[in-house]
């Protein structure tokens, strides 16, 4: 683990360097074997395997950044935080707010060939809508969802309600992703059997290697907006011929492999090989999202211990920000200490019931944890040791929870073993989980609606970790139907200092990811999700 005191260029980060610069070439020979030389091609090093390859099935950044290569969107959201259309041309609201309209844009078709129809949308809306917490608060507000014609479907809502389209135009996980109606008729717990979208790139199954690889191809038939493009929003347009995700899940032959024009993006190169990649030539270091990540250490509300809220919140008195971050980021500059539930640099940032989390006191800790009655039954710590924050933060917590008095088991995995686990709702000694550590967008995470974490929606309906609580969803649901300014600020307080009375999850920080690319690249989208549309790759 890095810390604050840790020189950047120590001898144990140079030994790994030069190491995975030996190794580097003989990991990538074949994997990057090229296609024809008159193909443009742009070369990933993602933050995670993709294994899964469904983004309503999974919340998982790495099947979401699938998501948008392949699916397209109703709306998407700009660089102004505003909602936009994407796959629609129009649409259209009644006089009571009740009825919404909408009609899609001409040119729609699937990579199979056959035309994008409102039927598509339609059952596209309702699979998401079983999975996504934004999308259960619009699901509930709704009377009927229906086919109007081939490229027209209606919204009807019981009472009005103040965000459908910032619903059905949130940016990250769950994506609202429309497909076709064969795969979004599918039961929304089961995965799909493959990845069809509309949108810039077409996802080839036959070169798909997980563990390895990830191919995309232009799709020649995609109509791209006529707008700039901006966040989300805006043309989509495939400028190169291919884009290959390698996975590498060592950081150093990562970083080699960029430094030695073998890859073009790398993005999550961990924070204590920035110093190196910063001097590097040809290499350009930036941070594309304004707001950063919010650090989550989930706890399984299902089984002993964490189903007490006197041991969870005993997690919470052992939660030491600045530590985390020491240990897991070490650069200051790239990181905050954050009590906010709904993320610092956010219209809703407060501090509001967040004194166990900002207190740490072991003692506090301790007695609580015996108040509970522990008697010793392991904590099972799911541990991604291929993501070097997520593997810091969850050896920092694995040491406190035994300073408390906890017994640990910490299980090492990849991450997408980890998100193929987590949700698994058996006990830990049946293949469950107690424990994980994971990160979230700020822009995810700054309404209490779309904001996954703090859903009270028990085993049904809430986030892996399944916290149930009736009154968190009373007051999201008053949130969702309230449109004066004041009242909402009001509404989102309580239900941070609900979330904190309940203990649905503990923060442990926020920071920025800065990504690293060569700089042949032009045309990169500032935003807080991975995109590769728009990217021009300059040949030397």
């Amino acid at each position: 683990m890095a810390t604050a005191d840790d020189s950047p260029m120590a001898p144990r980060l140079i030994v790994r360097a030069v190491f995975a610069g030996i190794v580097s070439g003989l990991l990538l020979a074949v994997s990057l074997a090229s296609p024809a030389r008159s193909e443009s091609i742009l070369r990933i090093v993602p933050h995670a395997d993709l294994k899964n390859i469904d983004p309503i099935w999974t919340t998982a950044y790495i099947t979401r950044n699938h998501g948008y290569m392949v699916y397209d969107t109703l709306f998407a959201l700009d660089e102004n935080l505003e909602v936009q259309p994407q796959m629609v041309d129009r649409w259209s609201v009644s006089d009571d707010g009740l009825i919404w309209r909408f009609v899609l844009r001409d040119g729609l078709q699937w990579h199979d060939g056959a035309p994008v129809t409102a039927a598509d949308c339609v059952a596209s809306i309702r699979r998401w809508s079983a999975r996504d917490g934004m999308g259960q608060k619009l699901a509930d507000a709704t009377r009927e969802l229906r086919v109007v014609d081939a490229k027209t479907f209606e919204l009807e809502l019981g009472a009005p309600y103040g965000l459908v389209l910032e619903s059905l135009g949130k940016i990250s996980s769950n994506v609202p992703f429309m497909m076709p109606e064969r795969h979004a008729s599918m039961d929304p717990f089961e995965q799909i059997p493959d990845a069809l979208g509309s949108g810039p790139f077409i996802f080839v199954k036959d070169e798909w290697v997980p563990g390895a690889r990830v191919v995309y191809v232009r799709n020649p038939d995609y109509v791209p907006r006529a707008e700039p493009s901006s966040f989300a929003a805006g043309a989509k347009r495939a400028n190169v011929d291919r884009v290959e995700w390698h996975y590498i899940p060592d950081s150093a032959t990562a970083m080699n492999a960029l430094m030695a024009g073998e890859v073009d993006y790398f993005e999550l190169p961990p924070h204590d090989l920035l110093p190196i990649l910063e001097t590097a030539s040809g290499v350009v270091i930036e941070n594309l999202d304004p707001l950063g990540v919010q650090g989550w250490l989930r706890m399984n509300h299902l089984h002993p211990p964490f189903d007490d809220p006197r041991v969870r919140e005993a997690v919470l008195w052992l939660i030491d920000q600045e530590h985390y971050m020491r240990a897991a980021v070490g650069n200051p500059t790239y990181y905050q200490t954050c009590p906010a539930m709904l993320a610092c640099g956010t219209p809703f940032e407060s501090t509001v019931g967040s004194e166990a989390l900002v207190g740490h006191d072991i003692d506090k800790a301790r007695e609580l944890i015996a108040a509970a009655g522990y008697e010793g039954a392991p904590v099972t710590i799911l541990q991604p040791t291929d993501i070097a924050i997520l593997n810091s933060a969850s050896l920092v917590t694995a040491q406190a929870l035994r300073d408390a008095g906890f017994v640990v088991d910490l299980q090492a995995m990849d991450w997408s073993t980890l998100t193929s686990r987590r949700p698994i709702t058996d006990p830990p000694s049946q293949g469950g989980w107690n424990l994980f550590h994971t990160w979230a967008l700020a822009v995810d995470v700054a309404n209490p609606v779309a904001n996954i974490a703090i859903s009270g929606g028990c085993r049904e309906r809430a986030w892996f970790g399944w916290p149930c609580d009736g009154k968190i969803e009373r007051l999201r649901d008053t949130f969702a139907r309230t449109s004066d300014p004041d009242s909402r600020k009001t509404l989102a307080q309580e239900i941070q200092a609900r979330a904190f009375e309940v203990v649905t999850h503990g923060l442990y920080g926020q920071w920025s990811n800065p990504v690293a690319y060569r700089d042949s690249l032009r045309g990169l989208i500032k935003s807080p999700v991975q995109f590769f549309w728009n990217i021009e790759k300059v040949e030397p």
